[in-house]
């Protein structure tokens, strides 16, 4: 059959399920005042108070960014130089607020942007192994104005549109199964196994004191939200907390994992250990903030590897944010009957601008969050969300240690509940026509089990052209669907070619 569009579909935080486009400017309801005017509060039939309280959701279920951006960026370079902890952890906290404000008053959706995990990661090996930390934060500044380059003449947009409707529904359930693979991996569910890829728990057992808080956080969330409770999301993440701060207190647990990163206590907390802290306000470091060679680079390792470098960075950023604007715009039930988000053009700039935003800061790229989805999930629908949320991070700056009470354990329960309701729209996708249903598939099944947005995207993408165009439908496949498709193939050969050139 045809890849027609489909009406979009999202779940109210009253429990309901609502369906068919809702447009940026939404109903017409007369507004309360000029705030809820310019945000479309009401007109997205939400209040002042659940957006509010939607972007505390999303603070908290992405705030761990604040104590682990500084972990992965820990290392030394290539000269043996390495960031000062604390004040990667400030400036994290001062880039992801500045965006995550930007992207509400500019773009007015509810979406959040901090350090792309992932992405910081990709960055600390090339530091390590390639170049400084100046250089490789240089490369993401060049990454991030090539993409803002990419907006401001509408490519950006053209890709987003030119994405089919069966995939972008794809998109948004691999994403949902994406995210609870991370709460899961978060709370110590899914760990690696011995002689198996993955395991439950410890040595196939659910054991310990987190795993408990997770379990009963899970619970309580769940029960919150089916009996439609306001604020289920946010009441469950507070409740986990005092519990974990009540256990620590009495059992003395401990982290998972010891200063080197290696694993101490197998049934210990995943990444914050959740005591309250001896201090509440810091100043915070900022002094790497501009530390950055846009060039350097390119002189360290050469062009062609450095341009390599940058493209990959790019694919990451790019295609990430459309899978996360997919799924966090489905789940609000803000995308139009063609599954675009309308008036997406100022959030694709914010994004694009706070990729290099991150690397002039020396944070490595910022970009939206899929933790925003749980902020959506609780029934943020406007930018005044994403302001709260951005609001927060600032604040965080001054209160760091009081941000590293919440332990991983107690907000994965929402990035699984966030999970589950992304992936009930896997019932909009069509089944009857295998070359729809086997680019779905491959998008669903290789972002969690890559864990990649990118990757899965990537696969479903290439699959999709090949696959209509075999069976004769090849006017389904947008011309830039084949642009699209050629770049990922570049994306995945980038290991042979950089060893080709290394010969």
């Amino acid at each position: 059959m045809p890849d027609t569009p489909r009406p979009s579909t999202g779940t109210s935080t009253a429990g309901t399920t609502t369906t068919g486009p809702r447009r940026s400017e939404g109903p017409r309801v007369k507004p309360r005042n000029g705030l809820d005017r310019y945000f479309s509060v009401t007109a997205r039939r939400s209040t002042m108070g659940r957006e509010l309280r939607g972007g505390l959701v999303t603070f908290f279920t992405m705030a761990y960014i604040v104590v682990l951006n500084p972990i992965i960026l820990s290392g030394k370079d290539i000269h043996g130089s390495t960031l000062p902890f604390g004040a990667v952890a400030a400036v994290t906290a001062l880039v992801a607020g500045v965006m995550t404000i930007l992207m509400g008053v500019w773009g007015r959706y509810p979406l959040a942007l901090a350090t792309g995990l992932g992405i910081n990661a990709i960055v600390a090996v090339y530091a390590a192994t390639q170049m400084t930390w100046p250089e490789i934060m240089g490369l993401i500044v060049l990454e991030g104005l090539l993409i803002t380059v990419l907006v401001l003449t509408g490519f950006r947009r053209a890709v987003f549109a030119a994405v089919p409707a069966q995939l972008k529904t794809a998109i948004a359930v691999g994403i949902g199964f994406f995210l609870t693979l991370i709460g899961l991996a978060d709370a110590g569910v899914v760990r690696p196994g011995a002689g198996t890829v993955v395991q439950l728990g410890v040595n196939g057992q659910l054991a310990g004191w987190p795993l408990l808080v997770f379990v009963l956080g899970l619970l309580v969330t769940a029960v919150l939200l089916v009996r439609r409770v306001k604020g289920a999301l946010l009441i469950g993440i507070v409740v986990s907390t005092i519990l974990a701060i009540i256990i620590e207190a009495i059992a003395h647990i401990g982290p998972r994992t010891g200063a080197d990163g290696k694993q101490v206590n197998p049934h210990g907390w995943a990444l914050q250990v959740p005591t309250l802290p001896k201090h509440v306000v810091g100043t915070p470091d900022l002094s790497i903030v501009g530390h950055f060679s846009l060039f350097g680079g390119f002189s360290r390792i050469g062009i062609i590897a450095a341009l390599l470098i940058v493209f990959s960075l790019m694919i990451a950023d790019f295609f990430d944010t459309v899978g996360t604007i997919t799924a966090v715009g489905a789940e609000g039930g803000l995308l139009d009957e063609d599954r675009n988000l309308p008036g997406s053009q100022p959030v694709l700039l914010v994004d694009s601008l706070a990729a290099a935003a991150g690397g002039a800061a020396s944070v490595s790229s910022n970009t939206t969050y899929i933790e925003s989805a749980a902020g959506v999930g609780d029934g943020a629908r406007t930018g005044l969300a994403s302001v709260a949320t951005g609001v927060l991070f600032l604040l965080a700056m001054f209160f760091t240690p009081l941000v590293q009470v919440v332990p991983s354990e107690a907000a994965a329960p929402v990035l699984v509940i966030v999970g589950a309701m992304l992936i009930s729209q896997v019932r909009e996708l069509a089944w009857d026509d295998m070359s729809l249903v086997i680019p779905a598939f491959l998008t669903i099944a290789l972002m969690p089990f890559t864990y990649s947005i990118t990757n899965g995207i990537g696969a479903g993408v290439i699959s999709f052209a090949i696959l209509r165009t075999a069976v004769g439908r090849r006017r389904d496949v947008h011309p830039l669907m084949w642009v699209i498709a050629a770049l990922f193939v570049v994306y995945f050969a980038l290991e042979p070619i950089q060893q080709l050139l290394h010969r």
